[in-house]
Parts: structure tokens; C-alpha cells; sequence
């Protein structure tokens, strides 16, 4: 059984500094978006997991769906996603997302989901579907899967390689030594192996991942965390600040300046990274497609008129 993350009393709320604020979210395409994916019966981790840049994506026709359901089998201590048991898995929920795909326009869909530890590979396989979906309705779209780590089965993770999404992300959120209270039910060398099986199993296929910092690593926990993840061959990373959705997550213990997630971008290009998004409100799916389009190898599908 999983142990459950212990959550400190929260200290009074100090006001954020100006890097991290954001305008409430609101506009013509970001009520278009939402009032779709309510019709459709989609969630988007945009809304579930309180993405400070939902207003800025959506407005510009963008949103990372999240597949598998709306309720997660682990019980992560910084994510806002319900956790539980979860409802069976919908065989339909990739025709509605390719739907919507069209619907909107999209030119890079990101695909992810919650863990389903209940069923690794019937979540694998509904993975595939929605990719094969998307491509057989918008062709010009390029599809990102940011997927869980199946406990570490390769044929789920063979399923989706198979499946050829222009970017296979697999995000290790933070250092080895914070993983018993941030990712309980997950581990660090899981996750290492598996972008290096990506790039086993499909050498030409792109690589992300991603770290929020903030929840108490050292600078050097950082930097070796960030030279494994660049030794498996990954192609993309992204640093974000840690921002706690609730009083029932882990409490932020630093917050990172502008200036210092500029010179860890410096220090993880040095590394051997293709591409580095780092700032205080970079998520994983923020500029998705020009983080993609700037890594050396084979183009992303060709953008066409919406």
C-alpha cells in the first residue's frame, strides 16, 4: 500500500511577486474551448491540475486533454487531479478528443492522463487510439503524448511508441530524494528507463521531460537529476516553479527567480538537452509546438491554415 503524503500546516500567505501572476483566464476562444470540451464530456489537465497559463493557451486554441478519466489511482502530493478509484475506461473518449481536435483547428495536441495503475495496458492501448484518431482527422496535427509509467511495463510503453506521436513525454517532476513525499508510488530510475526504452525501441522519436522546482531540492539534487534525465538521450526539458494548488499539497519551500531558472536554461543546454523551456510559469505543455519545432530531426507536420 502507498504511503500517504504528509502535508505541513501552511504559513500565512504571502503576495507572489509579479513574475507570477497572470491575468484571470476569460476571452472568445477560451470559453469556445471549455464550452466544447463540456459538450464533448473531455477533461483537460489545463482545468484539473489549475494550470496558471490556461487563460493565455486557451485564448490562443490550445489545450493539453487529458484521457483515462478525471480521478487518478496514485496520490501525488502537488497535484490538484482527484484521486481514488476510478471509473471504467471509455472506449469512445478518443473518437470525442479527435473530435475536438478538429473542431478547434489544433496543430499540436497534447495528449496525457492520470495514472491507471488498475489497467496499464488497456490505458496504453487508449493512448494509441487517440493518437491513430487525431491523425486520421487532422492530419497536419502534430500529437504529443505525455504519458504515466505503466509501472514500468515496456508493452504498454511499446503500444505507444507504435503509435508514432512527434513527442513522447514522460515528466519526472522532481529529484530522487523528494519522490517518496512528491511521487509516492513512483521512482526515479522507472522513469529514467523508461525515455531510455523510447529511444531503444525508437531511436528518431523525441524525448521530453520536466522537473518543478521549489519543493525542496538542493541545487545539487537539481543538477544531478538533470544529468541522468540528459545521459537517457532526452531531447526537450522543462523547469517550472512549483506553485501549491491547495493547503492539502506540498507547501512551496523556495520560490526561483527569473534570473535563476535563466541560468539553470544555460547550465541544462550545456548538458546536452536539444531544447530547454525553463521560467517560473513553464509547464510542461507550454509552447508545446515551438519546443518541438526546435529540436534538430525530423520536421513536425507542416502548419496549414485553421
Amino acid at each position: 500500500m502507498e504511503s500517504l503524503v504528509q502535508i505541513e500546516a501552511a504559513p500565512a500567505r504571502a503576495p507572489r511577486p509579479a513574475w507570477l501572476r497572470v491575468r484571470a483566464p476569460g476571452g472568445e476562444n477560451f470559453h469556445r474551448l471549455q464550452g466544447l470540451a463540456r459538450r464533448l464530456e473531455l477533461h483537460t489537465v489545463c482545468e484539473s491540475a489549475r494550470c496558471p497559463n490556461i487563460g493565455e493557451c486557451w485564448n490562443q486554441g490550445t489545450a493539453t486533454f487529458m484521457i483515462l478519466g478525471n480521478v487518478c489511482t496514485r496520490r501525488c502530493g502537488f497535484c490538484a487531479v482527484p484521486k481514488g478509484r476510478p471509473a471504467p475506461l471509455d472506449p469512445d473518449e478518443p473518437r470525442r478528443v479527435a473530435e475536438a481536435v478538429e473542431r478547434l483547428g489544433l496543430l499540436h495536441a497534447v495528449i496525457t492522463s492520470v495514472n491507471r495503475d488498475d489497467d496499464n495496458l488497456g490505458g496504453a492501448r487508449l493512448f494509441a487510439r487517440t493518437i491513430a484518431a487525431i491523425r486520421e482527422r487532422t492530419p497536419a496535427c502534430a500529437v504529443e503524448a505525455l504519458i504515466p509509467d505503466f509501472r514500468g511495463s515496456e508493452p504498454a510503453l511499446r503500444m505507444v511508441v507504435e503509435a508514432r506521436p512527434d513527442v513522447l513525454n514522460h515528466n519526472t517532476e522532481t529529484v530522487p530524494a523528494l519522490y517518496r513525499f512528491v511521487r509516492p508510488g513512483a521512482k526515479f530510475q522507472r522513469s529514467l528507463d523508461l525515455l531510455r526504452n523510447v529511444k531503444r525501441l525508437d531511436p528518431a522519436m523525441r524525448t521530453k521531460s520536466g522537473l518543478m522546482l521549489g519543493l525542496g531540492e538542493t541545487r545539487e539534487q537539481l543538477l544531478e537529476a538533470l544529468a541522468a534525465l540528459a545521459a537517457t538521450g532526452c531531447d526537450i526539458l522543462t523547469l517550472g516553479q512549483y506553485l501549491r494548488p491547495s493547503r492539502d499539497h506540498l507547501p512551496v519551500k523556495r520560490l526561483y527567480s527569473p534570473q535563476e531558472f535563466a541560468a539553470l536554461r544555460h547550465e541544462a543546454l550545456a548538458l546536452g538537452f536539444g531544447h530547454v523551456e525553463a521560467g517560473p510559469l513553464v509547464r510542461s505543455s507550454y509552447h508545446a509546438r515551438a519546443q518541438a519545432a526546435g529540436v534538430a530531426g525530423s520536421p513536425l507536420p507542416a502548419a496549414s491554415a485553421s
